[in-house]
């Protein structure tokens, strides 16, 4: 319990689910009782008015009906009540009622009652303003100097202040540089209106000056809107920088007066001549304040309310008192009810309508006494080492698999369709062909313990595409649903990958957490090498060519591709065409006389596809034969130098769009400078020439324009370098693993090492990403020594000034790798290898190579030494075969 929380002195809920705000309360002696005492006015966003009258109950009691004088329902939503002499004729007190259309005065009387019912009172239409603009706020006073009753001013929401004389129309004017409106309130001693501005600013306009201006119309509007026409003149301006929530204007007496201003994060108390008295700087966001004159003469003590249910009062700038409340007050007033005066009225946003006084509660509670023991130390100790053991136990990798898979909740399947679609389903493909082929995917989910509501997320590398990639299924136990859609080349470029994920994320509840714990379950998936290529003649002239050692017979191409293979075509045994919907055409040849396999393209990153596609089903083939010594081995050299070539490419183009992006911000710089000049020539009363200024800013409009243009062709052109730099990559990865028989984890870590980036940026791209994490694998687990072993990694993640420390690196590690480097990321591997036997990777020798500048031809000294006679017996297939093999 708090010790400064606020009172309950009188609480209740204002309607059902309705909302209210800041104008919606209103305190005063509505019903002109001879007493004095105050009621509570409150109106709501649904058009209820209420009235209560609240007595002294204990905390907890429910309200008693007769508390609530009057409720009725005005049908329009009530932006604002407030109470004045409204009336003409008479100085009694009326309710003014502020809509969104419409400005309507009441009169609330009360009948003494007869009977056990009690009094009764009524609301009395005494005049109503049908408004032809939409309101927003109002506020009243005697304008002019009047005495004896109250005008009102209403702000509409396009910025038109509206005076109304009691019952008459007296006139509107529209505030000139309006955008949005803000709080209103008068001031009588300066006979002005003050009210906060979209720009931040405190305006102060007289009274005499907008009574003696012309009347409003739409044309003036107009006339106002474009710079020109008859304006009024701000008395003052004061910029508070920041978005205003309320204003209040507060009098000591005919002389002294202050207006308060309450913003987001600040509190200002401005003098009549707009300058600053004193500002507070508030530590949390404020809801609604209050200022009202003390007992002491020359102070004003501010009530504030935030959004922490704290309302805090200051003596000025000082914190006099801060006291916690139940709720988050969007108004609060000040009244006097049965003998108690200072009553402290706040309202929620809900309709939270509480009464409290300032005090204290004593704190009854009291801390029990703790009774001090002896620490056992050793059993603490087995606690922990137990507790540690079963954390362990319960974070291993294999037992998490076997009990997601054991327990798992869904079922995922992924089917592709062998057979392309009949029908494309290609839509927006920049691919430059007649017939763009789809294959069709179904994805089958079924929930096995209880009802699942299941998104399923189908991702694949681009530039392939989805006609459809997300779903919502609600999945039933033991129910089955599939989700169907298409597969396609999108984009104008091999793809890199031919794979996909399918990603179904549910949440399975538990006795501890009803609302369920997210888990993951996903599925990948191959596409048909057919969706991105189509048989062809093979071709005679290559300039990339690669040939693939096998540890078995040569299996016929047909028997490998059947579905690339015509029916009559017999030459197919021994070569095969492939032509790439947007890329070059790949020839496959199959020794006759050797355990031998060819790949010739034009295209170096081209080959990719077919070299892994080739591997797969030799693999596979060898597989259902229950062969299980079978391997594919590839004999050098590593072709480095059109890798290289791929990179340079890339990274020119990084450079371009680094470019075009200086380039880009030097001309929009220089528009919006010609902008402003242009801006203030027409803006001066008499203008100067524009010596060729419109000139100069067209052409460099034209050149914003070419320069986007060249940015954008430069991004879309670095996509497809990107994707193909992709293709390349995991072509050399391919070949090293056959070169050195890689494990499956050696595999792993150079792919990590060579494909960190899904996607490319200028903030974190390709080269730098890859020089790390080469460097990385040179300094640890490839490192000659034990002292460049200790050396540790500072490479910053900068876009380089050339590709020529990267091709070094990637050219040391390849020169390592055949040396007898070992790769792996567990630290004790990695700790042992200094002690190791020659052939580890700590024992490498100094070579030429690594003083050798990457520029220089390296492909050739990446040759397994074993193989070279065979190489120089069998460096190529016969021409004659291909020749034989394209024979009709």
């Amino acid at each position: 319990m708090s010790l400064f929380k606020a009172r309950d002195w009188w609480s209740t809920v204002v309607g059902n689910k309705e909302e209210f705000d800041q104008g919606c309360l209103c305190v005063a002696n509505i019903d002109n009782s001879s007493g004095g005492q105050d009621k509570i006015i409150v109106g709501s966003y649904m058009g209820f008015l209420r009235i209560y009258h609240p007595h002294p109950a204990k905390p907890g009691d429910p309200m008693q009906v007769e508390e609530l004088l009057l409720e009725t329902q005005l049908r329009e939503p009530i932006l604002q009540v407030e109470v004045g002499k409204f009336v003409s004729g008479t100085e009694l007190l009326h309710l003014a009622v502020l809509h969104c259309k419409k400005l309507c005065v009441y009169a609330v009387s009360g009948i003494l009652g007869n009977t056990e019912h009690g009094n009764q009172y009524q609301l009395k239409l005494m005049y109503e303003h049908n408004l032809q603009r939409t309101a927003c706020n109002m506020t009243y006073g005697p304008f002019g100097g009047i005495k004896g009753r109250d005008l009102i001013c209403i702000q509409s929401v396009d910025g038109m202040l509206m005076v109304f004389e009691q019952e008459s129309y007296s006139f509107g004017r529209f505030l000139p540089g309006f955008l949005l409106p803000g709080p209103l309130t008068y001031s009588s001693r300066t006979d002005s209106f003050i009210t906060v501005s979209s720009c931040r600013q405190v305006e102060s306009y007289k009274y005499q000056v907008l009574a003696f201006a012309t009347d409003a119309s739409r044309e003036e509007m107009e006339q106002q809107k474009l710079g020109s026409g008859r304006k009024l003149a701000v008395d003052w301006v004061l910029n508070i920088g920041e978005q205003a929530l309320d204003i209040c204007v507060v009098s000591f007496n005919h002389t002294v007066s202050s207006v308060f201003v309450l913003g987001e994060r600040n509190f200002f108390c401005l003098k009549d001549n707009g300058q600053i008295r004193f500002m507070k700087k508030l530590d949390s966001s404020s809801s609604c304040f209050l200022p009202y004159c003390s007992v002491s003469e020359g102070t004003i003590n501010t009530l504030i309310g935030n959004h922490n249910s704290m309302l805090h009062v200051y003596q000025d700038v000082t914190l006099k008192w801060a006291t916690q409340l139940s709720l988050i007050p969007v108004a609060v007033r000040v009244g006097n009810f049965q003998d108690l005066k200072g009553v402290i009225v706040a309202l929620s946003d809900s309709g939270c309508l509480q009464c409290s006084y300032l005090g204290t509660d004593p704190s009854l509670f009291q801390a029990p006494k703790v009774e001090a023991r002896a620490i056992n130390y050793e059993e603490y100790d087995a606690e922990m080492n137990k507790l540690q053991k079963i954390i362990k136990d319960a974070t291993k990798t294999k037992d998490v698999l076997l009990r997601s898979e054991k327990n798992e909740a869904l079922a995922l399947s992924v089917e592709v369709l062998p057979v392309l679609d009949s029908v494309s389903q290609a839509v927006d493909s920049e691919v430059r062909a007649e017939v763009i082929p789809s294959v069709t995917v179904k994805i089958t989910l079924e929930s096995r313990l209880t009802p699942l509501k299941t998104k399923l997320t189908v991702c694949v590398q681009p530039p392939l595409a989805l006609t459809q990639d997300k779903f919502i299924l609600e999945l039933d136990t033991a129910i089955r649903k599939t989700a169907v859609l298409s597969a396609f080349l999108k984009g104008n470029c091999p793809p890199a990958d031919l794979e996909g994920t399918a990603l179904a994320s549910y949440s399975t509840p538990t006795d501890l957490n009803p609302e369920g714990i997210p888990r993951v379950t996903q599925c990948k998936f191959r596409f048909p090498l057919k969706l991105v290529c189509f048989p062809t003649q093979p071709s005679k002239a290559a300039s990339q060519k690669l040939t693939i050692d096998t540890n078995k017979p040569p299996v016929s191409l047909i028997t490998l591709f059947p579905d690339f293979a015509g029916s009559t075509d017999e030459d197919q045994l021994n070569a095969l065409g492939f032509q790439l919907l947007s890329g070059s055409k790949i020839t496959l040849l199959a020794s006759k006389t050797s355990q031998r396999y060819r790949l010739q393209s034009d295209q170096f990153e081209d080959i990719w596809l077919i070299a892994k596609e080739l591997v797969l089903r030799l693999e596979g083939h060898f597989r259902k034969q229950n062969c299980k010594d079978f391997s594919c081995t590839f004999s050098g050299p590593i072709p480095l130098q059109e890798y290289f070539e791929i990179i340079d490419h890339h990274f020119e183009l990084r450079l371009n769009a680094a470019k075009y992006e200086q380039l880009l911000s030097e001309r929009a710089i220089q528009f919006r400078a010609i902008q402003r000049r242009l801006l203030a020539r027409f803006k001066d009363k008499t203008p100067a020439p524009l010596q060729h200024l419109d000139t100069l800013l067209e052409g460099t409009y034209r050149q914003v324009i070419a320069l986007a243009d060249a940015a954008e062709e430069n991004q879309a052109n670095m996509f497809q370098a990107f994707t193909k730099l992709k293709s390349a990559t995991q072509l050399v990865i391919l070949l090293i693993s056959l070169w050195q028989k890689l494990s499956a984890d050696q595999v792993a870590i150079l792919e990590a090492t060579f494909l960190p980036l899904t996607q490319d940026t200028q903030e974190l791209g390709w080269e730098e990403s890859v020089d790390a994490s080469v460097s990385h694998l040179l300094k640890t687990c490839l490192s000659k020594s034990s002292k460049e072993h200790a050396l540790t990694l500072a490479n910053q993640l900068t876009i380089p000034r050339d590709t020529n420390r990267l091709k070094k690196h990637i050219t040391l590690l390849y020169d390592r790798l055949a040396k007898g480097g070992c790769m792996s990321l567990n630290t004790d591997t990695d700790s042992q290898q200094l002690t190791m036997l020659p052939g580890s990777c700590t024992t490498i020798a100094e070579s030429d190579l690594e003083e050798r500048p990457a520029s220089q031809d390296t492909t050739t000294m990446f040759t397994n030494h074993k193989h070279l006679t065979k190489q120089k017996a069998e460096a190529d297939l016969p021409q004659d075969e291909l020749q034989e093999a394209e024979k009709p």
